[in-house]
């Protein structure tokens, strides 16, 4: 992990976007365009934070952080389902095959928490109990781990608000098959436990996730695209002081994009107003604890590469143009 002085001096130089000449498409935190053959597609993962569906700031090395994490578990869950992922050419980018993506973001809850709408906590909280089509039971605690890991589904927005689904709508609204709803379910499920079970070896609990899938274009393979267990797409706690954080009434450690909205939450933010400027001292925080998620899973020490990134990238990706 890189000490704040390090983290403070490439905050000038974070990755806001990619530059190609006539442009590129871009999502929340990734740039892409597809190349020539129309059969690939250059991801460049920058280092922009995204919280409540709104960009709030840059953190350094965080786009690294995602893109070689991603890489990571690709390719030990291989076994459960084939991917997108070609190769990586650069810290940033990944070169992925062209899919046909699924609508549809498909998250795994092990616990019940949050503080988004979308969250089972925040809709638990105001009265629900019928969430997502599943019945849940009075007298829940927040931060409290589920009898069994639950699927659940919500529409799939590049730049606005995610809206839940019910389940039963995924099906009935021809999102899905019921074969391939099905399928989907049990391999998400799969996902989950793995990563469950490899964030627990390295001291960490995988709370929930987020999973993407999507058909390839030619073969119509169903594969698993976008990101992983990231920091940005999973929620991940130290396992070390969970019992004893819960005990005294205390939010979990959180590794991951839940400690920039809680900072945001206890600063008094809603819906209704655009939120201010990410700090530097939070920027750092978040930057560190990425860094440290990338380390506790995969048990390798993170290097950083270098900063500007532009003129890097554009050397590494230059033979896939």
């Amino acid at each position: 992990m890189l000490s704040s002085e390090k983290i403070l001096q490439a905050i000038p130089n974070a990755l806001d976007q990619f530059e190609v000449p006539g442009g590129l498409a871009r999502g929340k935190v990734r740039d892409f365009y597809i190349l020539a053959d129309g059969k690939r597609r250059s991801l460049i993962t920058t280092d922009r934070l995204v919280v409540f569906d709104q960009l709030i700031g840059l953190v350094p090395y965080k786009g690294q952080v995602l893109n070689e994490l991603s890489a990571w578990w690709f390719e030990h869950t291989r076994d459960i389902i084939s991917n997108h992922l070609i190769s990586v050419p650069d810290p940033n980018v990944s070169i992925v095959r062209e899919t046909t993506p699924i609508q549809l973001e498909i998250v795994v809850r092990g616990y019940i928490t949050g503080t988004t709408p979308t969250s089972l906590w925040t809709r638990y909280i105001s009265g629900e109990r019928e969430i997502y089509g599943i019945r849940f039971p009075d007298n829940l605690t927040k931060n409290q781990a589920l009898p069994a890991p639950i699927v659940t589904a919500s529409t799939k927005s590049t730049l606005g608000r995610d809206d839940r689904i019910p389940l039963n709508d995924v099906v009935e609204n021809r999102y899905l098959t019921a074969e391939n709803w099905e399928r989907i379910q049990t391999m998400a499920l799969a996902l989950f436990k793995q990563g469950q079970e490899r964030a627990t070896n390295g001291g960490l609990i995988l709370v929930d996730t987020k999973y993407e899938f999507g058909f390839d274009q030619e073969t119509r393979e169903l594969l698993l695209i976008d990101e992983i267990h990231t920091p940005d797409s999973s929620r991940y706690w130290d396992a070390h002081s969970f019992a004893e954080r819960i005990q005294s009434n205390v939010e979990p450690e959180n590794f991951d994009r839940e400690l920039v909205r809680l900072w945001y939450v206890q600063q008094g933010y809603d819906s209704t107003h655009k939120p201010q400027r990410i700090s530097d001292d939070l920027i750092v925080s978040a930057s560190q604890r990425y860094q440290q998620v990338y380390e506790m899973i995969t048990g390798n020490s993170f290097a950083p590469a270098s900063y500007p990134a532009q003129s890097r990238i554009e050397v590494s990706i230059a033979e896939f143009a």
